[in-house]
């Protein structure tokens, strides 16, 4: 399914050679993974958590400005520089570069916080990134802003910590946390404004293969239900041919079922106490074999 997605999209002028790049090349099992919600709703946390669990990528927009280098890296900091806002076309291009590396296309990747608008999800799309799981963690504002006067980070391991909620027990990084910029009650508001009116764009286009998980809840179960979530295989709307088993004891309601269904669905339904009988009036040599058995009373 991924391999005729990315054919559709990229429309190669040889569908066989590429074809043939793509199994030698990719890992469709790899995970292909967005986590999304409003700020201090623990997008961090969960992506690199998910990451150490899957041994994927994480991309993020930091990691994509400050630990990567690539080509279009220096222009995007050089819009940083002049505090002006980074165009999401230039995103798109970005985390497109970054995701067509080998590590990404073997092991997958996470994405973390991106994308933020509808726009931005659009030019993912017809760039060929098409995430399998969309996580978006949700909480109320109330909850968001007073996580937000608490957070700090971890510069050496880039982690996200909490003076109440999470805070690590080691000294050496409770001596080393920061307190990251932007973390006043009035830009945090300004931020989750924003993102309110942004994320209903965002949700129909990944609705399908989107689940919402509330964050106001233990880190542990949060990530338990992100990793339930992500480990599932969605089901594919590719036409397929049914195959279905009736077991029970007798007088269990296996013919009524079967009949039904055949009925509700199309299917064939093959009885095989039917068949046998069948059999045994055609007096074939399956017939001869079996009639003694259903003279005996035998199933």
């Amino acid at each position: 399914q991924n391999m005729l997605e990315e054919l559709l999209i990229h429309k190669p002028d040889d569908p066989i050679q590429y074809m043939i790049n793509h199994l030698k090349q990719n890992n469709d099992d790899a995970p292909r993974i967005c986590v999304l919600g409003p700020p201090a709703s623990g997008k961090t946390t969960v992506a690199m958590w998910l990451c150490k669990h899957l041994d994927a990528i994480r991309v993020s927009q930091e990691t994509l400005l400050f630990k990567e280098i690539l080509a279009l890296t220096k222009e995007a900091k050089a819009y940083q520089e002049r505090k002006q806002k980074i165009p999401n076309a230039l995103w798109a291009n970005l985390i497109q570069e970054r995701l067509s590396n080998v590590d990404c296309i073997k092991q997958g990747w996470i994405l973390e916080g991106f994308p933020e608008n509808q726009e931005q999800a659009w030019m993912l799309q017809s760039s060929g990134i098409i995430p399998r799981h969309v996580v978006v963690l949700y909480a109320p504002d109330t909850v968001l802003i007073e996580r937000n006067s608490g957070k700090r980070l971890d510069p050496f391991t880039e982690e996200v910590y909490h003076t109440t909620f999470d805070w690590p027990s080691d000294l050496l990084v409770q001596q080393r946390l920061v307190k990251p910029e932007d973390l006043s009650e009035e830009e945090m508001s300004k931020k989750l404004l924003k993102y309110h009116r942004n994320f209903p764009e965002v949700f129909q286009i990944y609705q399908k293969v989107l689940k919402s998980i509330n964050a106001d809840q233990p880190s542990m179960d949060v990530l338990s239900q992100v990793l339930t979530y992500v480990q599932t295989r969605h089901r594919s709307a590719a036409p397929f041919t049914p195959r279905i088993l009736f077991c029970g004891p007798p007088g269990s309601g296996k013919s009524l079922q079967a009949a039904l269904i055949a009925q509700k669905y199309g299917v064939v339904n093959i009885c095989c106490g039917q068949l046998l009988k069948e059999a045994v009036a055609d007096k074939t040599k399956l017939g001869e074999l079996v009639k003694p058995y259903i003279d005996n009373g035998y199933p």
